[in-house]
């Protein structure tokens, strides 16, 4: 069942300049499997179509189809049986039909109801995507620890030659996600994500729209801020490298 999260979101840049921020979003885990009925049950959520609050297949993926039948295809490339699978993303979803996610999650569950694996979708402000799967062999108890090499361009700010270590704890009652950005020299940045469940319904919907009002355009406005602000401090702004020839990167199995 999808549910909305209210939640935070830390940034912390330790070198070479020293910035951090925190702000309030709220975010949504959609299952996919069934987002056409839950969103024809709600007047202020839709799918593929205008709405206050909208989720759009274009925005996710190969932005061709189905984000649940690209995400299988992933499953299936990594060895995993997608046959019976259920597909949770978790998002923030289009306002007033504008929308920009710096990170979606899928959690790809087996026919048996098991976490089998998780794929970060990252975007970047250049209209670019990436995407870092892992495999998840054995039910996690608490939260999961990956580790990849950073694949796509994302701050200006940042160098190629990074990796990245994921912390999650898949979605429940409450919510939890760390991101370290770390090169040979230790850790760059830290990001994370924390957020307790409501449930998805009109009320929540319009509680959020009072609460976060245009969301999704605050958080493209508050990265090309704080864009601003640490080249104000006086970082470099490196080139962008042509994207890579994969969509997405397969990575090393999750472990406890």
């Amino acid at each position: 069942m999808s549910a909305l999260y209210h939640a935070s979101v830390t940034h912390g840049r330790f070198t070479p300049k020293l910035h951090r921020l925190k702000y309030r979003i709220f975010t949504l885990l959609l299952d996919l499997t069934a987002l056409d009925e839950e969103a024809a049950q709600l007047r202020l959520f839709s799918r593929n179509r205008f709405n206050l609050f909208s989720f759009h297949d274009r925005d996710y993926g190969d932005g061709n189809g189905d984000p649940a039948a690209w995400a299988r295809a992933q499953m299936r490339e990594a060895g995993l049986n997608p046959e019976g699978s259920r597909i949770s993303l978790l998002t923030m979803p289009r306002v007033l039909g504008y929308g920009f996610n710096p990170i979606s999650v899928y959690f790809c569950h087996d026919s048996a109801g098991a976490l089998s694996a998780i794929l970060y979708e990252v975007n970047n402000t250049f209209g670019q995507r990436h995407g870092y799967f892992f495999t998840v062999s054995a039910r996690p108890d608490g939260t999961l620890h990956q580790h990849c090499a950073k694949k796509l361009y994302v701050s200006p700010f940042m160098d190629m030659a990074m990796h990245y270590d994921f912390a999650v704890q898949p979605p429940a009652d409450t919510l939890r996600l760390r991101i370290l950005a770390g090169n040979a020299q230790g850790t760059v940045l830290a990001a994370g994500l924390s957020g307790r469940r409501a449930a998805l319904t009109d009320a929540t919907l319009l509680r959020a729209a009072f609460t976060y009002p245009f969301l999704t355009l605050k958080v493209m406005a508050g990265i090309h801020w704080e864009a601003l602000r640490l080249w104000l401090k006086g970082m470099r702004v490196l080139p962008r490298p042509a994207p890579g020839a994969a969509a997405v990167s397969f990575a090393p199995e999750s472990t406890p």
